[in-house]
């Protein structure tokens, strides 16, 4: 075994939200997944430690506060699963540190429930499902819109990242009707997640805020591979777009990727080869993907060199989240 990793994306649950994505899987696997999600000092360490990962930075599983409609419920909960979450970290300080959940329905008071997160509980940053329903249940809002951009200032002078991860969306796309295999993780969490990676992009958003970070996960969300041909299209095609540089731009100053459910080491050298191995972290994505599974693969990458392992398996975590820990 190489030395010990840090993981980024694992998530856990708490009880006000411990059967909201059961709708999603067949009742077979929701069963092996909720006591999973709730079991953190069990399952979880008990993983962890078979696989070689020395820390993770635990994070509340999709949809979470993002699929609570109601704003002043949402804060509410968002309060209570952060100082669960923080329990967690105090319990094993070594081997936990975590990501905030935001009640993004209310900007305000997702810069508020941030800054506390980062300031008094020792947070490293956020973890955001994706959009935010507000007020009605078939709303779909995200966070290139004028309202947010205060909230993502304040992101930027804590200095700490936002993952932004998938969610099952409300409806069916169109294009997928008719195909459910095609839904989730297969497919269309992927498209969302790139599509509300390039509004951000687009919208100049880095611009204002040249520090602000984002991590996304999957190995980016296939935008490494497409992001030539996006710039080379509206180069082509201008369309009087509000963002002053190209995307690979603001894809290579102001984004991280992590290997979370996509264990293809083809993937991973084309990664870094877009990125450079400064902008790659490891991850499982607990417990959706088998945390084995991950942990075997990447051992076993010998295609990159021993110096970008090392930076991939965990001290670009430790150098990214300010984690304290040091390298063995």
């Amino acid at each position: 075994m190489r030395v010990p990793k840090i993981a980024i994306e694992e998530h856990i649950n708490v009880p006000e939200l411990a059967d909201d994505s059961a709708k999603y899987y067949p009742p077979d696997t929701w069963k092996k997944l909720r006591p999973a999600l709730m079991d953190v000092e069990g399952q979880l360490l008990s993983d962890m430690d078979k696989c070689g990962i020395e820390m993770s930075v635990i994070s509340l599983a999709s949809p979470g506060i993002q699929a609570i409609p109601e704003p002043q419920r949402a804060i509410d909960v968002a309060r209570q699963a952060n100082d669960f979450l923080a329990e967690q970290v105090e319990k094993h300080p070594d081997r936990f540190q975590g990501f905030a959940a935001l009640p993004l329905q209310d900007p305000d008071a997702a810069a508020e429930e941030l800054t506390r997160c980062v300031k008094e509980l020792g947070f490293k940053g956020a973890m955001v499902n994706g959009f935010s329903q507000i007020d009605r249940e078939d709303s779909i809002i995200y966070y290139d819109l004028p309202q947010y951009w205060p909230f993502w200032g304040v992101v930027e002078s804590l200095n700490v990242p936002v993952y932004l991860h998938p969610r099952y969306l409300i409806e069916e796309r169109s294009d997928i009707q008719g195909h459910p295999w095609l839904l989730g993780s297969v497919w269309s969490f992927g498209v969302e997640t790139a599509t509300h990676a390039l509004r951000l992009m687009t919208s100049g958003l880095f611009d204002m805020y040249p520090k602000l970070t984002v991590i996304l996960g999957h190995l980016g969300e296939t935008l490494p591979n497409a992001i030539w041909r996006i710039d080379h299209r509206i180069s082509a095609i201008p369309r009087g777009i509000p963002a002053k540089k190209k995307m690979a731009e603001y894809l290579l100053n102001n984004f991280y990727m992590t290997t979370s459910g996509n264990f293809c080491t083809q993937t991973l050298i084309n990664t870094i080869l877009v990125m450079g191995a400064d902008r790659v972290l490891f991850s499982a994505d607990y417990p959706f993907e088998q945390m084995s599974e991950a942990a075997e693969w990447f051992d076993r990458v010998d295609t990159i060199s021993e110096t970008d392992w090392v930076k991939i398996a965990r001290s670009n975590a430790e150098k990214l989240l300010n984690l304290g820990t040091s390298s063995r």
